[in-house]
């Protein structure tokens, strides 16, 4: 009996390990391994190995954000603008909860206002079975957690429209030195002209083009996410282009005397051997389109995080400078996460750990 249960607890303390385990990996590949140590520690690990990694991965950037946080409080009430004192943390956390309130506040109208709709249109039925109904959308004004939705939306939709033009072309340009000649001079012009400058030029095409009367897709998301992919599209093609171009001779000649074909070629050789430098300027890709989004959605009115900034910045309330912090702040943090997010899939599919 003693054996059987000795059994059991050291079976049990396995697959607690082998938990463990797993989710340092997945941590790992998703670029947050500096919490690696601390669940090696919860696991029983010596401390002497793992407090220095502890303390040089999430001691030291608390200790940074810290002394930051402290600086920002000491010198925000000394700094006068337009708008009144610079606001400090204190602040920007009350306008954050104050927006996170408000969010909820909204949600609450757009329940009740469909909730009455749609006894509304019961008792309609009840007294009129053929009579029609309909169901009107609500109009309310976007809180600050939807038009986060919406610059998401946006800038996925810059972003895979990008990748689907600057992937293939970078695998044309990376196996052909003739098409690469072509379009390097294009690259190099266009790569550096800001989304300041693409902007008329795709709100005057789009204004053209896109004429209906019931528009699947609003103009300003159109013109807000042609803009992102104009400017994300360079740093993927140009990664793509060198990581094909620097694969080994070897694996090309190989293909040549098994003569695959070209989709062939590309599908078993091409693609696994430079998806790292292609996945490098995904990232950047991604880095770069949520940047150009946040001008872009300012000049286009599409009713995301830049409007919502140049919303407040217009309105000059004596809180309109701390809710801009506060998108600042969710912007940063935003960009974080879909780097983060790209590290886990870069890691995914390259089979890779990031730290």
């Amino acid at each position: 009996m003693a054996i059987a249960e000795s059994f059991t607890i050291d079976t049990r303390a396995e697959q607690r390990l082998a938990r463990i385990a797993r989710l340092c990996t997945a941590l790992t590949m998703s670029g947050f391994g500096a919490f690696v140590p601390l669940l090696r520690l919860l696991a029983g690990a010596s401390p002497r190995a793992e407090l220095p990694l502890l303390w040089r991965g999430l001691g030291v950037p608390l200790v940074a954000i810290l002394v930051f946080l402290l600086a920002w409080s000491a010198v925000a009430p000394r700094v006068e603008t337009s708008l009144g004192i610079l606001p400090g943390p204190a602040q920007v956390w009350n306008q954050a909860i104050g927006l996170y309130d408000s969010h909820l506040a909204e949600r609450a109208k757009e329940t009740a206002f469909y909730e009455r709709q749609a006894k509304k249109n019961a008792e309609l039925l009840a007294a009129d079975p053929q009579a029609e109904v309909k169901i009107r959308p609500y109009t309310g004004r976007p809180t600050f957690f939807g038009q986060i939705l919406t610059s998401l939306k946006t800038v996925f939709t810059g972003f895979v429209l990008a990748t689907l033009v600057a992937v293939p072309l970078g695998i044309l340009c990376g196996l052909s030195p003739v098409i690469n000649a072509a379009f390097n001079p294009l690259v190099q012009v266009f790569k550096p002209v800001s989304p300041l400058a693409w902007l008329p030029i795709v709100t005057m095409v789009v204004s053209a083009l896109y004429v209906s009367d019931d528009p699947m897709l609003p103009k300003s998301f159109l013109v807000s996410a042609i803009t992102v992919t104009l400017c994300s599209l360079w740093p993927t093609l140009i990664n793509t282009a060198y990581g094909v171009a620097a694969i080994d001779k070897d694996l090309i000649n190989v293909a040549r005397v098994l003569k695959l074909s070209w989709p062939t070629k590309v599908r078993k050789l091409v693609l696994p051997s430079a998806l790292p430098l292609i996945f490098t300027g995904l990232r950047l890709s991604l880095g770069v389109g949520w940047m150009v989004l946040i001008a872009a959605e300012m000049l286009a009115q599409n009713p995301g995080l830049g409007k919502f900034v140049w919303d407040e910045f217009q309105n000059g309330s004596s809180d309109s400078l701390a809710r801009i912090m506060v998108a600042v702040f969710t912007i940063g943090l935003i960009g974080f996460l879909l780097d983060r997010l790209m590290l886990s899939l870069q890691a995914v599919v390259t089979h890779s750990a990031q730290r």
